[in-house]
């Protein structure tokens, strides 16, 4: 006999005598192992993170996960198109700045008066 066939047969044996047993008598062996568990039980170290997400879980099961999963998406979208626009703008800026700066034109014709009409005429043509 393997062994799985021999645990399966004294299952099945100690099931039909459980079956034989007077009431007092198996309540005697309920309360036996209840103690033995409660002898055998142990501390149990945990780490930060199963804490936190037991703490999680106790507190906020209530919650729907897909509807907070969908606002957590949204903010993170959000986040990410104002810091893709932010660097956009400042890629931008430092476009126009190199360009000042390669110019053969000297500072002071940029803070002239009719210099920005004379861009504006000469964008035109």
């Amino acid at each position: 006999m393997n062994e799985l066939h021999f645990a399966y047969k004294v299952r099945q044996l100690l099931n039909r005598g459980l079956h034989e047993l007077r009431p007092e008598t198996a309540a005697r062996l309920a309360d036996a192992r209840k103690k033995a568990l409660a002898c055998q039980r142990q501390a149990v170290n945990q780490s930060v993170l199963a804490s936190a997400g037991s703490f999680v879980q106790h507190h906020f099961d209530n919650l729907h996960l897909k509807q907070v999963l969908a606002g957590l998406l949204l903010l993170l979208g959000l986040v990410f198109s104002a810091y893709w626009m932010a660097d956009q703008r400042v890629n931008e800026l430092g476009a126009v700045d190199s360009a000042l700066l390669a110019d053969d034109l000297p500072i002071g014709a940029f803070t002239d008066k009719g210099f920005d009409t004379w861009l504006k005429r000469g964008s035109s043509q």
